[in-house]
């Protein structure tokens, strides 16, 4: 299927001038009567300022109606000068916490951490542990793992060897 260059110019003419802003009618939507311009170009929206309140969505609703705009869970009423909405001092969440749920007007902590992770493990706090026969560590109640390595002396001998299980080289030959 070959289509000619003279044929896609007279498409890109043509089309536009099918749908121009004459071709849309003013009374397919209609506004009121003082929202309406002379201008085709300006689109008309109706204004609820003192006749309801819109939420984040769109929804409109009727003066003294409650409602819960957008992200919040906090209870809103909608009055003449816009919503006015339930503002509480919300208790804050632990820095612990691990799970928050937002059923209610202030979020709940509903999961407090209680343990540290140390290289894809759990430990219960002050729980002490050896990763490897050099390291001690233990859970503190911050939630961090702190750890201290040993400190080996320097061997009196030439070929130290390391035993399993154990930290410091040691002279097998004296």
């Amino acid at each position: 299927m070959a289509v000619h260059i003279h044929e896609v110019w007279i498409l890109l003419f043509v089309i536009p001038a099918l749908v121009t802003p004459a071709a849309i009618n003013h009374e397919d939507y209609p506004a009121d009567e003082g929202d309406q311009t002379s201008s085709n170009d300006n689109l008309i929206f109706d204004d609820y300022r003192g006749k309801g309140c819109v939420d984040d969505s769109g929804f409109v609703y009727k003066l003294g109606e409650r409602f819960f705009p957008g992200h919040s869970n906090c209870p809103c009423v909608c009055t003449e000068d816009g919503p006015v909405c339930d503002q509480p001092e919300c208790p804050k969440i632990h820095p612990k916490c691990t799970k928050v749920e937002h059923n209610g007007c202030c979020p709940e902590c509903k999961e407090v951490k209680n343990f540290c992770e140390y290289h894809g493990k759990n430990y219960k706090i002050l729980e002490e542990f050896k990763p490897s026969p050099c390291e001690w560590c233990r859970c503190e109640p911050s939630n961090e793992v702190h750890c201290v390595v040993a400190d080996c002396a320097v061997p009196e001998c030439v070929n130290p060897v390391y035993e399993p299980e154990q930290c410091c080289p040691v002279c097998k030959n004296g």
